[in-house]
């Protein structure tokens, strides 16, 4: 093995010219003299074309680079379901539920954990099958059918592409 010495070199130094600056009188006596190359217009700015609300809120996203929806919707579907039933905390389904939703899921979930018995023992709902239906290009609706311990449920959602991600826009308990 060989080793190779190091050679330290201090920075050059390099410094620019320095441009003299003119004084008070002798500047105003050479803008007289001189008349300006170039004048700065206003700058174009269309305020009406976009709000900040379209340009720095939720952005759609097309459902091809979005995940599989049927797999997504039947995840969401019972995760939704399990806060109802007060058995997941409300906060895990927050990021993928629009602020109305989410305050219905976790209104319900919070009265049902009230509800329940804390001998009795949680059920997990099982999801049956997921029916899909794609409107617009970043939206897809779903019918998701649940067995929820002894009864079978039905669930519609409104899932939106925003921003990289499903977000649940609408959601109906049968």
């Amino acid at each position: 093995m060989t080793t190779t010495t190091l050679r330290v070199l201090p920075a050059p130094r390099h410094t620019p010219v320095g441009i003299p600056l003119p004084t008070h009188d002798q500047g105003r006596d050479e803008q007289l003299a001189q008349p300006t190359p170039y004048v700065q217009d206003a700058l174009a700015v269309d305020f009406a074309a976009a709000s900040d609300e379209q340009i720095f809120g939720p952005q759609p996203t097309r459902t091809c680079d979005l995940p599989d929806a049927r797999q997504w919707a039947a995840h969401i579907a019972q995760g939704v379901v399990e806060v109802m039933h007060g058995v997941r905390p409300p906060s895990q389904v927050m990021r993928w539920t629009s602020p109305e939703v989410y305050a219905v899921v976790a209104r319900r979930g919070s009265r049902a954990a009230r509800r329940r018995d804390q001998r009795s023992s949680a059920h997990r709902t099982r999801v049956v099958s997921v029916h899909l239906c794609e409107p617009a290009t970043d939206v897809v609706e779903a019918s998701v059918v649940l067995v929820d311990g002894a009864r079978v449920r039905a669930l519609a959602l409104r899932l939106a592409g925003r921003d990289g991600r499903w977000v649940v826009e609408a959601l109906q308990v049968g």
